[in-house]
């Protein structure tokens, strides 16, 4: 079992994606409203090794001796990736050991300010920061950022990336209605846009429960107005997960394995973490995939957010 990487599991945005955690779980410098990971509970912007860099080449080594190649390598997981220093040590062996895999890092941009952390992803081939909101209201609404964090300085680093980064940048904007959907930030965020340039514009809105509960997801008549409003024809609407039947890589017991628990009983994602022992990130997205076939569905209680299968 790998404590640094997980799946490969099927991304909306990036298909069959082999992901590296260099963060452990929830250590983070936003806490953003609408996290399928839940609240953040170690708000910060202090790069470290949070994780030791000889595990993870080691687990990386393991897997590509037993595997078929992802159709991506992407650094996500349950935190912000760039808080790692050694996230540009792991992509430097990435693209000399396996130079014909792709590799993606999501991150939510924060750390793009500092000129060390935009030099070390200048190897990587997409990235994919996130952009909510440009007004100091929203911002702070939606993202919750730690305090050092300046809206100024956030903005401003993402413009710099641009200028230094030579792969694609697919800028992601999540649409969270009553938290940054005013017309003030959507007209503003236009303005951003304009300035950054990125090869794609991902309207996103919720899909998992967030970190907060009574959220509303944006339908996708509100997300193709605000794409209409913009004008801009590189804006893609996030659409469900893959197909599962059309990825040869989809890991059927993984999804076999979730479907045999929730027969058993009702169990919100930490649940289903402890009884599988796979990652959180893992388990979310195949989540997603039984969603979107109508075989499970999710009841809110005191506990939290539970996964039962759907009654016929």
């Amino acid at each position: 079992m790998y404590k640094h990487l997980f799946g490969p599991v099927p991304s909306r945005r990036l298909g069959m994606s082999l992901g590296i955690d260099l963060i452990p779980h929830k250590i983070c410098s936003f806490n953003c409203v609408y996290c399928e990971c839940g609240r953040t509970t170690n708000l910060t912007s202090e790069r470290k090794e949070y994780v030791p860099l000889e595990g993870v080449l080691k687990e990386l080594k393991h897997f590509f001796s037993n595997n078929p190649d992802p159709e991506y390598i992407t650094f996500s997981g349950a935190g912000e990736p760039t808080l790692n220093i050694h996230i540009g040590d792991v992509l430097k062996f990435l693209k000399k050991t396996w130079p014909h895999i792709p590799v993606a890092v999501l991150t939510n941009g924060s750390l793009l300010s500092d000129p060390e952390v935009r030099k070390e992803l200048l190897i990587a081939d997409v990235v994919l920061p996130s952009l909510d909101a440009v007004t100091e209201k929203s911002f702070r609404k939606i993202n919750r950022p730690v305090r050092s964090l300046t809206l100024e300085n956030y903005i401003q680093g993402l413009m710099d990336f641009r200028k230094e980064f030579q792969g694609e940048i697919w800028l992601e904007i999540f649409i969270l209605p009553g938290y940054n959907d005013e017309p003030d930030n959507i007209n503003a965020l236009k303005d951003i846009l304009l300035k950054i340039k990125p090869e794609k514009i991902q309207l996103n809105s919720l899909d998992r429960p967030g970190a907060v509960d009574g959220l509303v997801a944006a339908g996708r008549d509100e997300l193709n107005r605000i794409s209409n409003l913009w004008g801009f024809e590189n804006v893609e609407i996030i659409a469900a997960a893959i197909e599962r039947q059309d990825v040869k890589s989809y890991r059927t017991d993984v999804e076999s394995a979730i479907i045999e628990t929730l027969l058993r009983r009702p169990c919100t994602l930490k649940d289903l973490e402890k009884i599988l022992g796979l990652h959180i990130n893992e388990i979310n997205k195949y989540l997603g995939v039984l969603e979107e076939s109508g075989a499970i569905e999710t009841t809110n209680q005191e506990r939290g957010v539970f996964y039962q299968l759907k009654k016929k």
